[in-house]
């Protein structure tokens, strides 16, 4: 049985960052990182972006040259999934072979949430998740015209951004009543659809799918249309879905790690299990700037902090993950930047003309700011920081007057 003193389960920022992160602090023991896929860590934003609009070459995404991780004595044990834990004999098992290990950090990510529906399978329905599946995208894209896309959050949004820069016919369907509906407030969210309705796209919101047509072909089945529950039939070349992930914890859970959506961590980011810890978009955890509600958090920022913390802690520092939640969107000319979480908002103010492309959505709750969304607004981003650290309770006229900075803006 091969051992390692620190095991990675995971091959993403979250995984990346614990090696980084351990090899800085002078850790000299044995490393090993499990990647399910064969390409070593990269990063995933720019998937929908820039990697997908052809601005950037795969070696250009990398979270380090690929050299980078042997010359650190990093193994890499890619192409491999773990189907089995066992945290009572510390050793996790990949296809038959077993690997030992002191401590265990999972960091596996999520996979893509399927389509039920009938002809959810076919050859030219897609997720964006991993680079497979975005070259797979890529190299059909010269052959169509039409693409449907499922799903308004950032995904779907940056996907049909891109599409619609190549002159592709983009439909996107949103089933609630506004696109971003579960991470932003209506202004924010109204801004965006206009937006995308601008630039050619055909964007749906309240839109109820009933299945997938398909056609057979060489190849196996095709997409060929998505049929409405009101029976309108759209015509397609090509189905993206966005509709979410699926938090990848399966040998945690069944090896007795407490957790539901993701498998729950404390404030060092352990789990239940003796000497196993879990980061990233899989770990569920207590965020203040969520009032301390339990939730898992799907962005670099989390990853890479969270890895911070379980490697702070695996060498004797108790460091407890308290980082500010931030995020980032490129659609078009516009670049979204988000501090804080406005889960639970009261009350929102809008600060700059959305005309102008350049404005910001403050969200409060109880009179406090708790997070931002800054759209071509850097400086509000920048000093937006520190009133979500803070919570106070801020004037809300000043707020609103987008020619008072926000690092001026007084006490209510």
């Amino acid at each position: 049985m091969s051992y390692y003193d620190v095991l990675i389960v995971g091959a993403g920022h979250a995984g990346a960052q614990a090696a980084i992160a351990l090899r800085q602090a002078g850790f000299a023991g044995s490393v090993g990182m499990i990647g399910d896929e064969k390409e070593p860590p990269y990063e995933r934003p720019p998937l929908s972006k820039e990697y997908f609009a052809g601005e950037k070459t795969f070696e250009r995404i990398l979270i380090r040259p690929a050299a980078f991780w042997a010359e650190r004595n990093i193994d890499m044990l890619l192409g491999k999934r773990v189907k089995s834990v066992d945290p009572t004999a510390k050793f996790v098992t990949v296809g038959e072979e077993e690997i030992g290990y002191g401590r265990l950090i999972w960091c596996t990510g999520g996979s893509p949430r399927r389509l039920t529906c009938n002809g959810a399978d076919a050859v030219n329905v897609h997720a964006v998740r991993r680079r497979d599946d975005v070259d797979a995208m890529m190299a059909q894209l010269n052959s169509i015209s039409h693409v449907t896309i499922v799903g308004g959050g950032y995904i779907g949004l940056e996907a049909a951004a891109v599409l619609s820069k190549f002159g592709k016919q983009v439909v996107l369907l949103e089933a609630l009543d506004r696109v971003l509906a579960r991470v932003a407030g209506e202004e924010l969210s109204r801004f965006y659809e206009a937006e995308h309705r601008a630039h050619g796209v055909d964007l749906r919101t309240g839109a109820r799918m009933d299945c997938i047509e398909v056609t057979d072909g060489p190849d196996g089945s095709r997409a060929t249309a998505v049929l409405m529950q009101d029976g309108e039939r759209i015509a397609t070349d090509m189905v993206i879905v966005g509709i979410g992930i699926i938090p990848e914890t399966g040998p945690l859970i069944a090896a007795g790690a407490a957790g539901g959506n993701g498998v729950d961590v404390d404030e060092y980011c352990r789990t239940s299990l003796p000497d196993i810890y879990a980061v990233g978009d899989c770990a569920a955890h207590a965020n203040r700037f969520a009032g301390g509600a339990t939730m898992r958090l799907e962005s670099v920022q989390n990853a890479n902090d969270q890895a911070k913390t379980a490697v702070a802690h695996i060498l004797g520092k108790e460091e407890p993950y308290d980082a500010v939640p931030w995020f980032w969107s490129n659609q078009y000319d516009l670049k979204l930047q988000t501090v804080g979480l406005s889960t639970g908002f009261d009350q929102t103010v809008l600060r700059g003309d959305p005309a102008t492309r350049s404005f910001s959505v403050v969200y409060l709750k109880g009179g406090k700011l708790i997070a931002l969304d800054c759209v071509n607004a850097v400086k509000d981003y920048v000093q937006g920081r520190a009133h979500v650290l803070s919570a106070a309770a801020l004037d809300v006229a000043q707020l609103a007057d987008a020619s008072v900075p926000l690092k001026e803006v007084g006490l209510a």
